[in-house]
């Protein structure tokens, strides 16, 4: 069973998809416009949102942006709106997944479980007591160690904490806003510009992995495998 969150603001689909999803165990909440989800989201914590393009007010693209600065859960941007374009802009800001309208319940409930099966597999794989390894790069947490081709790299406890998080969670896009309150705390009053200015001094001392850490324009980072460079 999973907390879900769906944003909707049409009350007969949004129904519909709560009586699918209970159906199959789950816990839903629900919000029909941006402001209430952000408050439910904060509330509630949910294991997931699904969360349509177009709300009233507050739409899921500002929605997402700011579910972001906070939290880690999946993302599910529901939309009629089917240009490539669009569906780049929802990745971007933070989104996990993509399902146009119109759609097949069936289709969705597949999507939430293939989402919800990345967070198990995010939470087993996320033990800070287990050394992290790609490539040839290893992080040992424990010990504070880190080594690229079995030669000891310095990073600070900052730098670990921040390619520990990119590691166990690639392809995910992280805002600056996120990173600055996870990895610097509440109080920091610094800018965006301390973010980037870390990532910078990580990717120097990662060597040929540096661009895997890819900047995602005007929103922040994200970890991404595929671009290692092949030997």
């Amino acid at each position: 069973m999973a907390r879900i969150l769906i944003v909707e603001d049409e009350a007969a689909l949004s129904d519909l998809i709560r009586s699918h999803l209970e159906k199959e165990g789950h816990q839903i909440e629900q919000a029909s416009e941006g402001r209430q989800a952000l408050a439910a989201a904060d509330k509630a914590r949910p294991d997931l949102v699904i969360l349509d393009w177009m709300l009233p007010g507050l739409d899921g693209l500002a929605v997402c942006r700011e579910l972001r600065r906070k939290h880690l859960m999946p993302i599910l941007m529901l939309t009629a709106r089917g240009e490539v374009a669009d569906r780049v802009t929802g990745l971007q800001v933070g989104a996990d997944d993509y399902l146009g309208k119109p759609f097949s319940i069936v289709e969705l409930s597949a999507r939430v479980a293939s989402l919800l099966r990345r967070v198990a597999l995010d939470s087993a794989t996320a033990d800070s007591s287990q050394p992290v390894t790609f490539g040839s790069l290893v992080i040992d947490p424990v010990g504070h160690r880190a080594t690229l081709a079995g030669v000891e790299i310095e990073l600070s406890r900052r730098e670990m904490d921040l390619l520990e998080l990119l590691l166990h969670h690639p392809g995910r896009t992280f805002s600056r806003e996120f990173l600055l309150e996870r990895l610097w705390g509440e109080d920091f009053e610094g800018l965006d510009r301390a973010v980037d200015t870390q990532m910078v001094r990580l990717r120097r001392k990662v060597g040929d992995l540096g661009p895997c850490i890819e900047t995602v324009w005007g929103v922040g980072y994200r970890f991404r495998p595929e671009l290692r460079p092949q030997t």
